[in-house]
């Protein structure tokens, strides 16, 4: 997943948006792919390269931090849901190096040979292909645990869990390579060929369409569930993991609904190439899509006091070495007493 619709460096950018007498390519979408020979416009500017360096400056540090707090939780609780949380982060910073820097800042700064873009294309697709089916592997386990309680106790292992996760990673790199022959859009200035609307098709698919189904079956077989445990069931057992979950799943369905509408438009009504309209589209549809690599921290921090306090917990490890290495020499410190391990057991 290319961040599609941004020139790459050496190319022309326009940053005026075209006007109704004639200046600039302002034809209605009739048809498949208007007869026009005008390149789109960049309309955007440069609000995109400012967007992606502030989600890549903040969002990068902030899920390090998630990692470090999630391993800890992992280590003491040994719960399959914190291992997921902790792939799903670990996806979502790969998602971020390679789909943000490498495939869209490092690109537009540095002349970057075709095969090396193809080549990225791989690694771009099996990054989000993890995120999302991970995020699935989260949903079975949270159904397990509430409506097959006994067999999820029975079944559920550490061993298990990371299995089921390096099955995943395996599968989103294999699942990824097809997309070496993945043709940006804005390099696509004919009608697509099979093979390109097999491989848009193949993303739409993978990344969202057979994901939110999934999302949907088990979110509202989770719901319905709460609710026969009694009137008050839905609010007074909604754990932890499971208010995370449908935070996470509800976040990435509305998030990534625009890209895929935008793509799906484009490959069959108008091209990006010729049309402003659909290339400023996918621009602002990218930039939405990609807040769903920052956007669990916040999620995690607003759900679990569990989670909040490790992070403190994280911070003031982190800070403490940088007092000790600032105190003069023979200054006594005193010690600070740690907040105690979560017992096993506790929910996020």
């Amino acid at each position: 997943m290319r961040l599609e619709g941004q020139e790459t460096a050496g190319q022309p950018r326009a940053t005026m948006l075209p006007t109704p007498n004639g200046s600039g390519p302002s034809q209605e979408l009739e048809g498949h792919w208007p007869e026009t020979t005008e390149r789109s416009p960049c309309v955007a500017g440069v609000i995109p390269m400012i967007y992606y360096s502030i989600l890549l400056g903040l969002g990068l540090p902030v899920n390090l931090l998630t990692t470090v707090a999630l391993a800890r939780l992992a280590a003491r609780t040994r719960k399959p849901s914190y291992c997921y949380l902790l792939a799903l982060t670990a996806s979502d910073i790969v998602t971020q190096v390679v789909i943000v820097f490498v495939g869209f800042l490092l690109q537009r700064a540095v002349p970057v040979p075709r095969a090396v873009v193809h080549t990225a294309h791989i690694l771009e697709f099996a990054a989000i292909h993890a995120s999302v089916w991970i995020a699935v592997l989260l949903t079975a386990d949270r159904y397990s645990a509430l409506c097959h309680p006994l067999h999820h106790r029975a079944a559920s292992s550490p061993g298990r869990t990371r299995r089921d996760i390096a099955i995943v990673l395996g599968a989103a790199l294999l699942t990824g390579i097809p997309f070496y022959w993945w043709l940006d859009v804005w390099r696509d200035p004919d009608p697509p060929s099979t093979l390109d609307e097999a491989l848009k098709w193949a993303h739409c698919l993978t990344v969202y369409f057979i994901p939110c189904g999934v999302f949907l079956v088990t979110n509202s077989a989770i719901v319905c569930r709460l609710r026969r445990r009694g009137p008050s069931g839905l609010h007074t057992r909604l754990g932890k993991s499971t208010a995370i979950l449908l935070g996470l799943t509800t976040l990435f369905t509305f998030l990534w609904a625009p890209r895929i509408f935008v793509m799906l438009y484009h490959l069959y009504v108008a091209p990006v190439h010729r049309d402003w309209r659909v290339h400023l589209a996918l621009d602002v549809a990218n930039m939405v899509a990609m807040l769903h690599t920052v956007v669990n921290f916040g999620l995690y921090c607003f759900v679990s006091k569990t989670f909040r306090a490790t992070i403190r917990e994280v911070i003031h490890d982190a800070h403490l070495p940088c007092i000790l290495g600032s105190q003069p020499g023979g200054t006594v410190v005193e010690p600070v007493l740690k907040p105690p391990g979560f017992p096993e057991g506790t929910e996020l």
